[in-house]
């Protein structure tokens, strides 16, 4: 696909470098494009409820349905996470992607593999940049694409 003539190459990735010595830890994190696949296993949870003459009234303050989607959510980040730090070729120990009940081991998993809770958090900040559009990358897009104007009218 082209846009504006220029062809769209895929999604979006974030580098992420962690010191090491030597060998240093290189992060890579590419947004996930869609979440088909995760609605497809964990669809979200409903909220109880109860029949009125007005039709069906769900209970959001449920506890129950409180607690379930509490941890929709952080199943949903975990995936996310999961598949966007894919190219990275981390060989996770506990976390198996085809059973979700571990996909929040991740955090385990980057602990024990050494890294430090700051450490971490740099890791799923990557992620977050890489699945997302801030002001700060929209901002130099457009200086680049100004930039680029000027050049052109100049030649």
């Amino acid at each position: 696909m082209r846009i504006g003539g220029i062809e769209a190459k895929g999604p979006h990735e974030e580098l992420l470098v962690l010191p090491r010595g030597e060998n240093d830890l290189i992060i890579r994190a590419r947004a996930v494009l869609d979440m088909d696949e995760f609605d497809k296993i964990c669809p979200e949870p409903t909220a109880p409820g109860r029949r009125t003459k007005d039709g069906f009234v769900p209970n959001h303050k449920d506890p129950t349905y409180q607690e379930n989607l509490a941890g929709y959510h952080a199943q949903r980040l975990a995936f996310l996470v999961l598949r966007s730090l894919e190219p990275s070729q981390i060989e996770w120990e506990t976390v198996k992607m085809e059973d979700p009940r571990t996909w929040a081991n991740y955090l385990v998993d980057l602990r024990n593999g050494g890294l430090s809770s700051v450490e971490i958090n740099r890791v799923i900040v990557c992620v977050m940049q890489a699945n997302a559009l801030d002001e700060k990358k929209l901002e130099e897009a457009r200086k680049a694409f100004l930039l680029g104007q000027a050049q052109e009218v100049n030649q």
